[in-house]
Formats: structure tokens, sequence, C-alpha cells
């Protein structure tokens, strides 16, 4: 019983893609020229892929439910439950991070920026495939 969506505008879609390359790129700068140690900056690092990975299986859980495609209630808390871990990780780290204050606010800012884009990323994606027609093979004639 899905609902067709209307296909995100092109500038929409542009600018989702644009927030989450600029994001994931500047915070990955950031982590390049920073000056701690390498364990630091892997600790940041995986924060941030598992933060986009968790941040779209939230997104794609609570559409398919909204869609009434079945989602266990197991992988949809577990979905939920790793973006609350990644948020928390990310701010005891940067808490207790020997870090300027700028420094703390760039990455956090950063890393927000990147999660929100992944999450509008995977909306457009699933806007655009839910708002084009799927025709059968056994209609298309030949």
């Amino acid at each position: 019983m899905s609902q067709p969506y209307r296909k995100p505008s092109a500038a929409f879609i542009g600018a989702s893609w644009t927030a989450l390359f600029l994001g994931a790129l500047t915070f990955c700068i950031g982590l390049w020229n920073a000056t701690m140690q390498l364990n630091e900056k892997g600790y940041y690092f995986t924060l941030l892929m598992y933060g986009l990975f968790s941040a779209v299986s939230v997104q794609k859980s609570v559409r398919d439910r909204l869609d009434g495609i079945p989602v266990t209630n197991i992988y949809y808390g577990l979905a939920w439950v790793s973006v609350m871990i990644c948020l928390l990780l990310m701010a005891v780290g940067l808490w207790n991070a020997t870090l300027t204050p700028s420094e703390k606010g760039f990455y956090a800012m950063a890393y927000l920026l990147s999660v929100f884009a992944a999450i509008a990323v995977q909306k457009n994606t699933r806007d655009s495939v839910g708002a084009d027609p799927v025709v059968p093979d056994e209609v298309v004639t030949r």
C-alpha cells in the first residue's frame, strides 16, 4: 500500500548531494590536517561512517513502515539506537578532546551536516524511485 510520492526537484537533489559531499569532505580534511594521533583520527572517521550508515538506516526503516513495508522491531530499534550511540560518542569524544572550542564546533557541525544530508539523499532517492511508474515486463510489447 505504498503511496505515490512526488519526485524531488533537481535543485533539492543537488543541494542534498552537495551538502553530503561537502560535509563529509570537510570533516575528513579537518581530520587530515589535525594534529591528533592516528587512533583519534580513526575514531572520528569511523564515527562519521557509522553515523552516515545508521542515519540512512533509520530513514529507510521509518519510510518502510510508513509505506506498509514490514520492518522488524529489532531492526527498527537497533537503527535508532545506532544513531543515538553515534551522536553520544561524538559528543563525548569532542567534549574530552584536547581541541579548541572552535575546532570542536567545526567537527560537530560538519558531522551533523553530513548526517542530515545523508538522510536527505536517502529520502530523495526513495522519492525518485517511488515517483517513477514501474511497468511490469508482461505489459511491455515489442
